[in-house]
């Protein structure tokens, strides 16, 4: 598994409740751009609509190589390939209040590429000051263990 983009703000705006894996429908230039890693999930997030979900706002460099054939839009909606049974569970979720459906990472599986989004709910701001608090108290252990045992 090469993972190609990763939603690093993602974990720490909201508490991750359940892991999905979805194909994406894509074209040629957009996968060979993948390739090259040029992609971005730092502002998007998934859309549940008539029955199917689309990911909203995932820059996908063009592919410099591609000529006059991809002046396509780099941040159009891609449609997310789920069971139908998982569609339904999450809409089910989503219209509910204080849910949210967000990519966490897309990567390549074998030949096909995947991307792994997640049923959120949103951090207030003191869920944030605790989860930094924390992340402050991890660092100052593992440098005083490193310490130690020099």
């Amino acid at each position: 598994m090469k993972i190609i983009a990763v939603n690093k703000s993602a974990t720490f705006e909201y508490f991750i409740l359940e892991k999905y894996e979805a194909g994406i429908v894509l074209e040629g230039a957009e996968v060979k751009s993948l390739r090259a890693g040029k992609a971005s999930l730092g502002e998007s997030f998934c859309e549940v609509r008539g029955g199917e979900i689309f990911l909203k706002n995932m820059h996908i460099a063009l592919y410099d190589k591609s000529g006059a054939f991809s002046t396509r839009d780099s941040r159009k909606e891609r449609k997310l390939l789920l069971r139908r049974e998982e569609i339904a569970k999450i809409a089910g979720k989503v219209n509910e209040k204080g849910f949210t459906l967000v990519p966490l990472k897309i990567y390549f599986q074998d030949a096909l590429v995947k991307v792994e989004v997640a049923l959120c709910r949103g951090k207030h701001t003191y869920d944030k000051k605790r989860t930094l608090a924390e992340r402050d108290q991890k660092r100052e252990m593992d440098r005083a263990a490193k310490e130690i045992f020099r």
